[in-house]
């Protein structure tokens, strides 16, 4: 008797520290997702803060949640054992049909506990147009260069020939159109490259139901007219190809997105990379 005695205790300290484990595993799983969505914002945060901040916010919620999740099946296991009163004509100890022993509540515990966590970070599925308005962060203006952007082509000389538009940037393009004022810009070395610029943007549906506006989309024949363009029009965004613009534009442009290929090293702190304007604007995998 004195030994099944010393060994309920130690059973239920077992049980107790598999339930501090899952909330110690909730509150770490909480705060590093908090964390990795920090990193997506367009706009820097302190780590050292932010990990204060949200482990303080992680233990308060977790504490209630994980709390209230594991106190039921506890209350369940408890019920069962006060209705089956032992009786005298039998000392078995074998289990009745129907009762529920305290490793069957323990492991129902442990899987609602799982199945809790498992549910609180299932990926979220945004819409494209909360996407957006998530990667705009409240910009109101918005520059773009074409080449290499807009469109496939990548050199003003590409553009006597011919002009194609990336199909998988005309929904992003006019979903940024509805929360921003969209300004278009390229350098080109002929009237007959505007033309065929205009034409395509049209082709593709881009100035249809209220998109684009024709009347914003500039040429120059310079670079250095596209910079002049930018810090004229005092963007909240701009979009560019040339490292070169964007490092000038860096100090007087709330954000900018430098597309690349190969994501180079950030410029500075409001400055972001993506390879394309679709991918950047378009989903929540990219810085």
């Amino acid at each position: 008797m004195a030994s099944a005695s010393a060994s309920a205790p130690v059973a239920g300290a077992g049980a107790g520290g598999g339930k501090d484990d899952e909330l110690a595993d909730l509150v770490r799983r909480l705060v590093g997702t908090l964390a990795r969505y920090a990193d997506r914002l367009p706009f820097d945060l302190y780590r050292q803060k932010l990990r204060s901040l949200t482990t303080l916010a992680a233990i308060s919620i977790t504490l209630l949640f994980a709390w209230k999740m594991l106190r039921a099946p506890q209350e369940q296991a408890r019920r069962p054992r006060r209705r089956a009163a032992p009786s005298s004509s039998n000392t078995s100890t074998r289990s009745r049909p129907g009762t529920l022993t305290t490793t069957d509540a323990c492991s129902s515990a442990d899987s609602r506990a799982h199945e809790a966590v498992n549910q609180l970070f299932q990926p979220v599925n945004l819409t494209l147009e909360q996407l957006v308005r998530h990667k705009l962060s409240e910009g109101r203006r918005f520059t773009c260069r074409l080449l290499g952007v807009i469109l496939e082509e990548t050199s003003p000389e590409e553009l006597q020939n011919h002009v194609t538009v990336k199909p998988s940037v005309v929904e992003v393009l006019l979903e940024i159109a509805k929360l921003c004022d969209v300004y278009l810009m390229e350098r080109v070395l002929d009237d007959e490259s505007e033309g065929k610029v205009l034409l395509a943007l049209s082709e593709a549906g881009l100035f249809a139901g209220g998109g684009l506006i024709k009347d914003k989309v500039l040429f120059c024949s310079t670079e250095n007219g596209r910079t002049s363009f930018v810090r004229q029009l005092e963007p909240d965004w701009h979009i560019d190809t040339s490292p070169e613009i964007v490092h000038q534009l860096a100090r007087f442009i709330k954000y900018q997105l430098h597309i690349s290929p190969q994501l180079p090293e950030r410029i500075a702190t409001n400055v972001f990379s993506a390879p394309s304007l679709e991918q950047y604007f378009g989903g929540l995998d990219q810085r």
